[in-house]
């Protein structure tokens, strides 16, 4: 069952700037205030060091495009990424060898199955279907720029932390854990290799990808972070340009498509914004033009997702207008039909 709680909450469509500052702090809270009761969901145990995440804990920060930042609860607790840093390494990576090597190497459509799927691989000959399931985003860590799997790290670690706009720290013992017990995404890229999906070591793409999921960040890095891609990609807190916008268009439209998993299609349907979660409880969701929205719960459903996290963003897109499919008359129209 899709969670969403948005009874009593109008629908609103603004297709240009986000409303006032005090109404958008004033919906922070209420969101927040609404899903911070709820104890629906479960915290990841697969990986030993997620399992002693505390379930209390819930932040929610919205980034806008100018900057301008609103926060809720505990935006600064931090949590490592995982799957989150697929969305960001993809834009590196299209930044990097364009829109069209993606899409003919990883794919863009989504397999309906969940994200560690090897049947979606075996149905599809070998195809990873896209960079937001395991297999994809190997193949698509595969393909960052550099001669070494030492050399894409310092470009990944860079590239993340250019999106967050400081340097991210990785938490070595969230990776340690991770890395013993990562059998099934080894599984995955020997099948990449047998399929002549992965042109570079097995065992090494695993570990990059592995490191890049143990980067640590906190709801208010994915609000920066998501509100780069929002900005054509631009980092609103330091200025910098990270990729460009068509980067950030390839990017949003693949999230909207296959970042919440085999839910992906619910979710556009409740919230209508491109996303992505993490098996820590990361949520980031991205309002092109207006701002992106970081959540942290670690409580999931049965797909991975928080439960606390998208609860507050499905409230968020209805009561700011942010949901990409709402429209309304426009005012001469309306009053034509009054």
């Amino acid at each position: 069952m899709f969670e969403s709680d948005v009874q009593g909450v109008p629908q609103q469509a603004l297709t240009g700037a986000l409303p006032a500052e005090s109404r958008v702090t004033e919906v922070l809270q209420e969101a927040y205030a609404r899903s911070a009761g709820v104890g629906d969901g479960l915290v990841a145990d697969y990986i030993p060091a997620l399992a002693e995440a505390d379930p209390a804990v819930f932040g929610l920060a919205l980034t806008e495009v100018d900057g301008t930042v609103h926060r809720a609860g505990d935006t600064a607790a931090a949590f490592t990424i995982q799957s989150i840093s697929k969305a960001f390494a993809l834009a590196l990576v299209c930044e990097a060898i364009g829109h069209e090597e993606v899409h003919r190497i990883v794919g863009v459509n989504n397999t309906g199955l969940p994200f560690n799927s090897v049947i979606a691989l075996e149905l599809n000959d070998g195809s990873p279907m896209n960079p937001m399931v395991n297999a994809g985003a190997i193949a698509t860590t595969a393909l960052v720029p550099g001669d070494t799997a030492e050399e894409q790290w310092w470009t990944l670690h860079e590239g993340l932390s250019r999106f967050a706009g400081r340097s991210l720290e990785l938490d070595t013992r969230v990776l340690e854990s991770e890395s013993a017990s990562n059998h099934r995404n080894q599984g995955i890229a020997d099948l990449l290799t047998s399929y002549d999906r992965l042109h570079k070591g097995p065992a090494e793409m695993v570990d990059l990808y592995t490191r890049q999921c143990s980067l640590l960040v906190t709801a208010d890095d994915l609000a920066v972070m998501g509100a780069t891609l929002a900005d054509g990609g631009i980092n609103p807190v330091t200025g910098e340009r990270v990729v460009s916008p068509e980067v950030c268009r390839d990017t949003l439209s693949v999230l909207a498509a296959c970042g919440m998993y085999e839910l992906s299609g619910e979710w556009l349907f409740e919230i209508g914004l491109p996303a992505k979660s993490g098996v820590s409880g990361g949520i980031v969701a991205i309002a092109p033009g207006k701002g992106a929205l970081g959540a942290f719960s670690p409580p999931l459903d049965r797909a991975g997702n928080s439960v606390r996290g998208q609860r507050a963003c499905a409230h968020l897109s209805r009561a700011l207008g942010l949901n990409l499919f709402a429209s309304r008359p426009h005012p001469t129209k309306d009053a034509e039909h009054e």
